[in-house]
């Protein structure tokens, strides 16, 4: 092959492009759905039911700039739409239950399952966008991209 055709090793994943230390991706998301600080791990990362605390109170780590928004509730959805879906099925399929028991027995699971797992997938989110540097957390301030002119 000549030596004009030297290509580059491309590697992926982890912050070599960047020179910023890898932060470790599963320890932070699992601290935030332990409701802990991603950094840490000893401070409390909520300060209400799913409202954060501006800053972790034992590292000082800043989480005011995270931006969960609405993911955390589409994946509870997913997470809770499966569960409660393969459930009702498999009972569907082995018993005869009424439309009312039905009712009353998958309504309030359904209730029960995302507000139980709200709180996890929040912190869980909260979590990998520390571990990743996005939005804010890796010591730049977010710009909001202007609409291309055509």
């Amino acid at each position: 092959m000549p030596s004009e055709l030297k290509m580059n090793q491309q590697v992926f994943g982890g912050e070599h492009h960047s020179g910023r230390v890898a932060r470790p991706l599963w320890t932070a998301m699992k601290r935030g759905a332990l409701g802990r600080c991603p950094h840490c791990g000893e401070g409390k990362l909520f300060r209400a039911f799913v409202k954060t605390v501006d800053k972790c109170d034992r590292c000082g780590e800043e989480l005011h700039h995270h931006r969960a928004d609405d993911l955390p509730a589409y994946l509870v959805v997913v997470i809770v739409g499966h569960i409660v879906l393969g459930a009702f099925m498999g009972v569907e399929a082995t018993s005869t239950l009424s439309t009312w028991q039905h009712i009353a027995i998958w309504v309030p699971l359904t209730i029960l399952m995302a507000v139980v797992l709200l709180q996890p997938v929040k912190g869980a989110v909260i979590g990998l966008q520390w571990a990743f540097y996005m939005h804010g957390f890796g010591g730049e301030e977010d710009l909001i991209e202007s609409h291309p002119e055509a």
